[in-house]
């Protein structure tokens, strides 16, 4: 039976005002005129999230399944139909059970892979990463976890300027995992050879990194200039002033910016005490700090950030809503290997799409053709 979902239909193209998306089963069948439908609701792809450490109380970071199923949920639930469980820096033993304990997840399609965010970053720059378990890049470690995972890990985050990162990145490349750089402390030249390197993503920009100048431009520039590099933007109005989210995605466009949440487990729960990666955190009107001794304010720890927030940010920003959904579906689905499937409102794909109000706010969410509790 074929279905229909009409209403301001957002391809990456253009907007249909009058649409419709027609369904069979999970996938969709065709993208067309609706001409009597008047006033609809959006209906934009469903998010990707590339970048996301938990959500609604829960974690990815201990390898909990449980846990991240509740995540996952979570973010489902506000219109992440893929994303992908990151971890940080940690032991050896917990990164390697925890890419084994989702490996079943992503093979039953509740992630779309795992992502490590360390542990080979920068000291100088590990902001609320746990500076006890950074490390030089592992051949042999990094070819051990991605053996055991058997197709799970999708992107892996790393600072170029580190003994050994340059053929870490050849590895993860010959490997089809994606390479990233961030929470570096490179100059201009080491995170060009990175990305020389295969490098293809910059780790939320700006943040975790050496800060630009117009004599010493550091990574922001080069990740920016770099025509094969993807820029994570965290539009959350606390990790990036408007203008800056604006700018990159100005300088980029939108098939090089996607949007993330970089979001930790008091997404959508109270301001309180919390963990990030075996380190005590706080929230406080919704920004995640890593708590202090004294009342200095400690790093940014992640974020409560959700996908639909994100888009209204950048909308906010002055930012178009086809590029906005570009940038929070079909740039990040692209990036990490999903582009033929998922990201985009097309005949073919599947069925993810979000139903939003006219404030962009989440109305019904579908994933695979059907609609979410």
């Amino acid at each position: 039976m074929t279905v229909r979902v009409v209403g301001k239909v957002v391809t990456p193209t253009g907007i249909i005002r009058q649409g419709c998306v027609e369904l069979d089963g999970e996938r969709i069948s065709a993208v067309a005129e609706y001409p009597s439908i008047r006033d609809g609701h959006w209906i934009v792809p469903g998010f990707v999230d590339m970048h996301t450490h938990g959500g609604g109380g829960h974690t990815f970071t201990t390898g909990d399944a449980d846990a991240a199923r509740g995540a996952a949920a979570f973010h489902l639930a506000h219109g992440t139909t893929s994303l992908l469980a990151s971890l940080v820096s940690s032991p050896y033993e917990l990164i390697r059970d925890a890419t084994q304990a989702y490996a079943p997840l992503v093979k039953e399609g509740v992630l779309a892979g795992v992502h490590y965010e360390g542990p080979y970053l920068s000291a100088a720059r590990c902001g609320a990463q746990n500076p006890e378990f950074l490390r030089d890049p592992s051949l042999d470690e990094l070819s051990e976890l991605l053996a055991l995972g058997g197709g799970t890990v999708r992107m892996v985050t790393l600072a170029p300027e580190l003994p050994g990162a340059l053929a870490a990145i050849e590895l993860l490349v010959s490997r089809r995992v994606v390479a990233a750089l961030g929470h570096t402390d490179a100059t201009y030249e080491e995170t060009t050879a990175g990305v020389l390197a295969g490098a293809t993503v910059a780790t939320h920009l700006f943040n975790g990194m050496r800060g630009p100048h117009h004599r010493e431009p550091g990574p922001v520039f080069a990740l920016l200039g770099s025509p094969n590099v993807v820029c994570e933007l965290i539009a959350d109005g606390v990790h990036l002033h408007q203008g800056s989210l604006a700018f990159a995605a100005g300088v980029t466009g939108a098939d090089r910016a996607a949007l993330i949440t970089d979001a930790m487990a008091a997404a959508g729960m109270p301001d309180g005490e919390y963990e990030l990666g075996g380190q005590p955190v706080v929230v406080t009107d919704g920004t995640v700090r890593l708590a202090t001794s004294d009342s200095s304010p400690g790093a940014i720890a992640g974020s409560t950030l959700t996908m639909d927030a994100a888009l209204r940010q950048a909308v906010a920003a002055g930012i178009s809503m086809v590029d906005a959904c570009r940038m929070a579906a079909t740039t990040p689905a692209r990036t990490i290997g999903l582009g033929d499937r998922v990201g985009a409102l097309m005949p073919g794909w599947r069925a993810d799409l979000v139903e939003l109000d006219d404030d962009l706010n989440v109305t019904r969410v579908m994933r695979a053709g059907e609609w979410v509790e």
